[in-house]
Order: C-alpha cells, then structure tokens, then sequence
C-alpha cells in the first residue's frame, strides 16, 4: 500500500503577502499535488487541463499533458491512473503558470478542489494556497470596486446618459 505522506513544508519561505506572486502559487500548488492521493491528483489534472490551451499543453512538461489529452477519445477529458504516476509536482506547477496566463478564475477554482479533499485540505502547503489565494481574490475584489480605479471610472463615464 502506498504511503500519502504529505510533504515537508516550510511555511518561513513562503510568507503570505497581500497578493502572492503567481510563481509562488504554482509551486504550492505543485507540494499539494505531490502529497495528495491519486484519485484527488487526478481531479486537479482533470479540472486543469481543459482550461489550458492545447499549444501551451505541448510545451509543458515537453508535451506530457498534450498526450494525456489527444489520448483521449470521449469528449470529456479522463486522466488515467498511469498518467497521473508519470506527472510530477513541478509539472504540476509548469502547469499551473500556464492555467494563470488564462485565468485566474480557473485557480481560484483550484482552491475549491483542494478544500473538497480532506487529505489534500490537512496540508500546510494547501492551508497557504487557500489563503493565499482567498487574499488576492479579495485584493481584486477591492481593486474592481475602487471609485478611483481608472476602470470603474471609464464604466461610469459610458453608463451616463
């Protein structure tokens, strides 16, 4: 039986600042992913993959997720056990540098996957992704809803009759 031993994390590295840098969440992300268990492994890359572009699958990882994905015949992309053992963490945090050039709602997404598993969510790596991640989403939240945001102001300025 395979040990799920999670991975020593030292939280010292990894101070939580009011808007974590997408490297650093690429890489806790890839810690969570090296200590969770297969099938939870699996969900990530299942929720991951779709929501990244097929070129930048064939440059990650020197094309691993590109073959996961043209592998698959349904519709519905189906991460198989064997594929999930060949993917390692920093794959994983290639992976996820790419999914933040697309969207950064697809990551926060990730959030929800992590606290779902009770084995991935008991880790230190993922108690920081979740905060980190809840902190910039809360950053952006009161960057979009700043009166003095150039933005907001354009939006006004159209609305107007």
């Amino acid at each position: 039986m395979k040990s799920h031993a999670l991975p020593n994390v030292n939280l010292a590295e990894h101070s939580v600042a009011p808007v974590a840098s997408e490297a650093r969440v690429a890489t806790l992300i890839g810690q969570v992913y090296e200590g969770a268990p297969a099938v939870d492994r699996r969900r990530l890359l299942e929720y991951m993959l779709p929501r990244v572009g097929v070129l930048s699958l064939a440059v990650v990882a020197n094309g691993l997720f590109a073959h996961i994905l043209f592998r698959n015949e349904s519709p519905r992309i189906c991460v198989g056990l064997e594929d999930v053992g060949r993917v390692r963490g920093n794959d994983v945090s290639a992976l996820v540098e790419r999914l933040q050039q697309v969207s950064t709602d697809a990551v926060y997404g990730l959030a929800h996957i992590v606290a779902a598993s009770p084995v991935m969510a008991s880790s230190a790596a993922a108690a920081l992704l979740v905060t980190v991640l809840v902190q910039r989403s809360r950053s952006q939240f009161a960057n979009d809803a700043d009166p003095g945001n150039p933005l907001d102001q354009a939006a006004a300025r159209s609305d107007a009759p």
